[in-house]
């Protein structure tokens, strides 16, 4: 056996499907917060416990989050990862729903700066989302970590033709990209091992779930035709610029002179409206911030509309994507979870704007 010479590699690799395991997060944490809020709102606000104990839901988090750090700890398993990052976002939904009374001296969970606190954890992890999706050129580890991941199938009895294939392709690929004599090896041995007739190939049929959305998938691509998006995505930013516009402009409508604005906001602190730690000033961002958005929207939906496509959708992109990262996390503090609504609306929008860009535009977003 030769004298190990070179030394140690302790760089970090990304996980095969680390951004499959993210959205997992992503989705639950969505799905925890908000049908906490809601169930809580809806029973109003009961507790668990007696006397002197109250066994807040943070502490059920905390537990959801122990066991998904545990589950990859015990298991190798693919399906591990998938459950862990599951839990994950359970149980950081449950842990970060309490975040007001941490932050503040009388335990106020119904304190404003919550609800953005927790919607700003939310675009972190987004974020982190798209971090992974960005393609990057792999180098010789990372093919061979993801070709281990890959082999997982074999062991599972559970490889068809095209994850051979794969197999195969990322073989070549490390071929071609390394001169070391070990990894050259290597991938011979496992290129005659997955030729080999001891790995059985299983017929590639999708499951029920995978059925399911290619399904839907082949409806949604049928139905939403080019033209039927483009009226879709006109339609969608100008109700969204004309729900924007509603607000500030009831408030000023309520304004009959110059002046009489700070009268105005007064009494919304007075209703409750307006909390005076962020004070008067925060709520006048607010309005102006709607006021733009409003009219971003209605312009991106008035080039689509009249023939200016790619202008259009370029500024609606980015319409969308600032209100979700700023307009709407200042929304929370005077809406709290309210705004959910506004950001799943906005969402879905953007999804749809990407998805006619990528069939109609050729022009990919990492998002």
């Amino acid at each position: 056996m030769m004298p190990f010479s070179r030394p140690r590699v302790r760089k970090a690799v990304q996980r095969s499907r680390s951004q499959r395991y993210i959205l997992y997060v992503l989705l639950a944490f969505a799905a925890s917060v908000s049908i906490t809020r809601l169930f809580l709102s809806l029973t109003g606000y009961p507790k668990i416990g007696g006397g002197e104990l109250h066994i807040a839901h943070v502490l059920w988090g905390g537990l959801i989050l122990f066991i998904a750090t545990l589950i990859p700890l015990l298991f190798a398993n693919r399906w591990a990862y998938t459950l862990s990052a599951v839990l994950s976002g359970v149980g950081v939904g449950l842990f970060i729903d309490e975040v007001g009374k941490f932050i503040t001296q009388n335990n106020n969970y119904f304190y404003p700066a919550a609800a953005p606190i927790v919607y700003g954890v939310f675009l972190l992890t987004l974020l982190l989302y798209t971090m992974t999706r960005r393609k990057r050129p792999h180098d010789v580890r990372t093919e061979l970590y993801a070709l281990f991941d890959d082999l997982q199938e074999v062991l599972d009895f559970d490889l068809d033709e095209r994850e051979h294939q794969r197999i195969l392709d990322s073989l070549d690929h490390i071929r071609s990209q390394t001169d070391q004599p070990d990894l050259l090896a290597l991938a011979d041995s496992l290129e005659a091992f997955i030729h080999s007739k001891q790995v059985t190939l299983v017929p590639g049929t999708p499951g029920p779930w995978m059925r399911f959305f290619q399904s839907i998938n082949t409806g949604i691509e049928k139905i939403a035709t080019r033209k039927r998006l483009k009226v879709t995505l006109a339609v969608s930013l100008a109700a969204l610029g004309l729900w924007s516009l509603t607000y500030p402009l009831r408030i000023l409508f309520q304004i009959q002179a110059p002046g009489q604005i700070q009268f105005v906001l007064s009494d919304l602190v007075n209703q409750g409206m307006i909390h005076t730690s962020l004070g008067l000033h925060g709520f006048e961002i607010r309005l102006a911030l709607e006021l733009s958005v409003s009219l971003v929207y209605l312009t991106a939906a008035g080039f689509i509309t009249f023939g200016r496509e790619k202008r259009g959708l370029d500024l609606g992109f980015i319409g969308l994507v600032f209100s979700l990262a700023v307009v709407d996390t200042v929304v929370f503090y005077f809406n709290q979870f309210t705004t959910i609504v506004n950001v799943i609306a906005q969402t879905l929008v953007l999804l749809a704007l990407i998805a006619y860009r990528r069939r109609f535009t050729n022009v990919n977003h990492s998002l």
